[in-house]
């Protein structure tokens, strides 16, 4: 999606509110004891209540209002049995749609206590996210955004997932421009377009270079297996930089 006018814009903001609100107010419920279904409930109430519609339900008939992956999940996590305990890493996404517009959001939380790597990886992961913010706007290189956060990676030691991608978002959870990376690379010539609409999320890992199918048709794992960390806004590109629009109220 290019957004042209301001209330596209605005609609943008408003969804992306949503789902900001959404994943925060879940991880702050989040606790040990708790099941991933328990916490899925949570989300899918909330955005219930803004009148909000699942995107991965919606879009693709997802097991869930919301993915929720836990340790040697990275993504895609169906919502489930699994009792979330302490020192977990659990990464909440949301995506939702309102009035037509989409947006996408996602974050790794920590559960008290864990190792103190663990806690750096977090930390490196939100600033891995913003460096490749940081590399968006209005007629920048495309492949600028990979190629910033693989130098932050490289420089703390770092690997990045390098088969899951950022995407095009706006009026559907997925669209052009598809396949934007997250990671180094060469042959990509695109440029960022005035009003874009896409999402940043690279996926920080230990050790992990590939997300890999497990056994249910959605839940991947790293390959190899490494602890991974994602974040995630939805952004829209601007002569003057980026303006995030998945920021909580």
């Amino acid at each position: 999606m290019t957004v042209t006018r301001q209330e596209e814009l605005d609609a943008l903001k408003e969804i992306g509110r949503i789902v900001a609100d959404t994943m925060h107010a879940m991880a702050k419920a989040m606790q040990p004891g708790m099941t991933t279904r328990e916490l899925d409930a949570i989300g899918a109430a909330l955005l219930e209540r803004e009148g909000a519609v699942s995107a991965p339900q919606s879009s693709y008939d997802f097991p869930g209002a919301t993915c929720i992956s836990v340790n040697e999940e990275i993504a895609h996590g169906i919502p489930g049995d699994r009792v979330i305990a302490r020192g977990d890493l659990v990464n909440i996404d949301v995506s939702a749609s309102k009035n037509g517009f989409f947006a996408d959001t996602g974050a790794t939380f920590r559960v008290s206590p864990v190792h103190p790597s663990l806690d750096r990886l977090c930390r490196d992961g939100k600033r891995a996210m913003w460096t490749g913010i940081a590399q968006v706007g209005s007629e920048n290189p495309l492949a600028g955004i990979g190629n910033a956060i693989g130098r932050f990676a490289a420089g703390r030691g770092y690997t990045l997932i390098q088969n899951l991608a950022s995407h095009g978002v706006g009026r559907s959870l997925h669209e052009e421009p598809e396949q934007i990376a997250t990671w180094p690379t060469r042959n990509d010539k695109r440029r960022i377009t005035k009003g874009l609409v896409f999402t940043v999320e690279p996926f920080l890992s230990k050790g992990g270079q590939w997300a890999a199918d497990g056994d249910d048709g959605w839940t991947l794992y790293s390959e190899p297996r490494a602890p991974v960390v994602q974040y995630e806004h939805t952004v829209v590109a601007t002569d003057g930089g980026a303006i995030v629009v998945t920021l909580p109220s």
